[in-house]
């Protein structure tokens, strides 16, 4: 501000305000800013009407619960906000079809996405529509009463066409029911534009509250208000649940000053009803040591009381997820923790599942051999059709250091891996089972999957920079990437055809290993029955003989059953496409078109055409992405190193 003195005003002062400063305006701007963050529509800018900033559906959200009473049906709605660049280009053709997969029908069906208008709603042009969307909304919508419904499409159409109502725009969605599980509840997927091609921006309240209100006076509408005897059915259940249930969030909310005072006396016998299911389920809390009676009538819920609580309903849900798994069959429970510590669990898939469909976390149940079911969960996105109920797969901890990357660093001189250096070590030590050639094969492609990430350095054919600091850096590496566990798949064949199969199987593997881990109890019992049977084939085949007994493999018996397979397989695909096969010698250099994959009892492998014939080649996940494409490759035993980005002509 500024002051004037007056001569005519006897000496007196006047103020005058000067211009708000800088800082004054940036207390301003914050103000607004922050206040743009609680509407949940940070980037719009200042001077738009109130509704833009506060997003469709605020004024709706005020009046959606007026309806309700306590004999309302239940309703609940999961929402999440997916931010599509963020995701990946993939996220939502894999989320759908994650919904309309197998077995989530009303019979064990596969699910059919419907919208509005569709009963076969059109995926792919709906991904596309939505391709350039900034982000996208999923929701699972899940009445209580879900089966007395029967109908849950009609019901979803007739839910979205309030909610265009609340939000004032026409919605873009499409939607997959499942009855898959004791809850049938309907996926939604809906695109983040409005009916202009607009960010569709939706009230953090209309989210949060009044979506499920709109849901649940919709379905009281269509099947009435709970009776009273609905309603204490319900609540007479949630009593003794290991669970975190309605009646613990009605304790929540009455608490005064943390405590709960039930020896108030009720006004009327609902009142007195409710009391006496509060005070039942306080006794319980209290012998799960989650609850004390300070006095009498006054009990205190601990505050660990609600994560402990919702850790046992997660835990509960996961031994009804694995009994339903094994069947029947007696099996020791065990959950998989990833660590440093964490013993690799490898055996036969059991079966398969989302945990969290919302946020597509998928699990595992991996009958292992050590006699014991083991319960894996996947990390957000995993590919869960890579999978197959009864293939063998390896389960461990993507946050340790891998024995290759510290063998790899060992063995460098001034920071350089060379791989003929390797080779040279590696034939010179004893490693039954296993062909030195492979070994160094498989640091190779450890070692192109971290040049790939930036990590190491491809100076030469065979030759690579690495840091000292490897083991640790490949360690963060699969931390990140696969989010604490990494399933490998062993054979995609079930044990019992991996027994007269002509190809490298797991089970050889194991004969080889002289069945190193395997269990007398369970499935470690199936595949000792199942090694018995193997050994008698390969003594058929004359790879193996018996001295009394001791069963003596053939040597180099794993590249002999890849070759005789290859060559089988090479013959039929010769049959069907008019090409030569060219075998593919040991340390060749291949290249060709890659053309399609071969799925064999020995692994998985792609072929190239190269214009004269075609190559057998073993498969890697990181070429799926380029079929049809040149490609370029190192073989050497059983393995492979794929050449990507540096394809050096069809000829070489």
């Amino acid at each position: 501000m500024t002051e004037r003195r007056n001569a005519d005003d006897g000496g007196r002062f006047r103020v005058r305000p000067g211009a708000p400063k800088d800082r004054q305006q940036s207390f301003v701007s914050k103000v607004l800013k922050q206040a743009g963050k609680a509407s949940n529509v940070t980037g719009r800018k200042v001077g738009k009407p109130p509704g833009s900033r506060l997003g469709r559906g605020h004024v709706a959200a005020r009046f959606t619960g007026q309806s309700l009473t306590p004999n309302s049906r239940r309703v609940t709605v999961k929402t999440r906000i997916v931010y599509l660049k963020q995701a990946g280009a993939r996220s939502t053709l894999t989320h759908l079809r994650y919904i309309e997969r197998e077995g989530v029908g009303r019979d064990g069906e596969p699910g059919q996405a419907y919208s509005q208008t569709s009963n076969e709603a059109d995926l792919s042009a709906f991904e596309e529509r939505g391709r350039e969307d900034r982000h996208q909304f999923r929701f699972i919508v899940s009445p209580e009463d879900a089966p007395e419904l029967e109908d849950l499409r009609t019901y979803t159409r007739h839910l979205m066409g309030k909610l265009e109502g609340d939000l004032g725009t026409r919605l873009d969605w499409v939607a997959v029911d499942h009855w898959n599980t004791d809850n049938p509840h309907t996926h939604v997927v809906l695109r983040g534009a409005d009916a202009t091609g607009k960010d569709l921006i939706i009230s953090q309240d209309y989210i949060t509250r009044g979506m499920r209100e709109r849901a649940a006076a919709l379905a009281t509408e269509w099947m009435g208000p709970r009776t009273e005897l609905e309603i204490q059915r319900t609540l007479l259940r949630e009593v003794d649940q290991e669970r975190w249930t309605s009646l613990d969030r009605t304790l929540q909310r009455e608490a005064v000053n943390g405590l709960n005072h039930t020896e108030q006396p009720a006004r009327d016998a609902r009142q007195r009803q409710q009391r006496v299911l509060l005070v039942g389920r306080l006794q319980r809390l209290q012998r799960m040591g989650l609850a004390t009676e300070t006095q009498p009538g006054v009990w205190a819920v601990h505050v660990e009381a609600e994560p402990t609580l919702r850790a046992m309903g997660e835990r509960g849900d996961i031994v009804r997820t694995m009994q339903r798994a094994m069947g029947g069959q007696q099996r020791e429970l065990a959950v998989f923790e990833p660590g440093e510590a964490a013993r690799p669990v490898i055996g036969r898939m059991a079966a398969k599942g989302l945990s969290d469909e919302l946020y597509d976390k998928g699990y595992l149940v991996v009958d292992g051999i050590d006699g014991k079911a083991h319960y894996v969960a996947l990390p957000a996105r995993a590919e869960l059709e890579h999978y197959s109920v009864g293939a063998v797969v390896e389960a461990r901890g993507s946050g340790e250091v891998r024995a290759a990357d510290s063998t790899i660093a060992g063995l460098a001189v001034e920071g350089v891996y060379r791989a003929d250096h390797h080779r040279t070590v590696a034939q010179g030590q004893a490693n039954p089972g296993r062909d030195p050639g492979e070994v160094v094969d498989a640091h190779v492609r450890r070692l192109e999957a971290l040049r790939r990430a930036g990590i190491v350095e491809r100076l030469a054919d065979g030759v690579w920079q690495v840091p000292t600091d490897l083991p640790e850096r490949g360690r963060q590496y699969d931390a990140q990437r696969l989010g604490g566990v990494t399933v490998e798949l062993r054979s995609h064949l079930p044990i019992e055809r991996q027994t007269r199969v002509i190809g490298a199987t797991w089970l050889d593997q194991q004969l080889i290993g002289g069945g190193s881990g395997i269990g007398d109890l369970g499935f470690g019992s199936q595949v000792r029955d199942a090694l018995h049977k193997r050994a008698d084939f390969l003594v058929e085949q004359g790879l193996a003989e018996r001295r009394g007994q001791r069963v003596i493999l053939a040597r180099n018996l794993l590249s002999t059953l890849r070759n005789r397979e290859i060559a089988a397989a090479a013959q039929d695909i010769a049959k069907d496409t008019g090409l030569a096969h060219r075998p593919v010698g040991d340390g060749e250099r291949v290249s060709g078109v890659y053309r399609r994959s071969v799925q064999l009892a020995s692994g998985r492998f792609a072929m190239l055409d190269d214009g004269l014939g075609f190559r057998l080649v073993p498969w890697k996940p990181v070429i799926e992405q380029r079929l049809g494409q040149p490609l370029s490759a190192v073989v050497r035993g059983g393995g492979v190193s794929w050449e990507l980005g540096r394809q050096r002509g069809m000829g070489r």
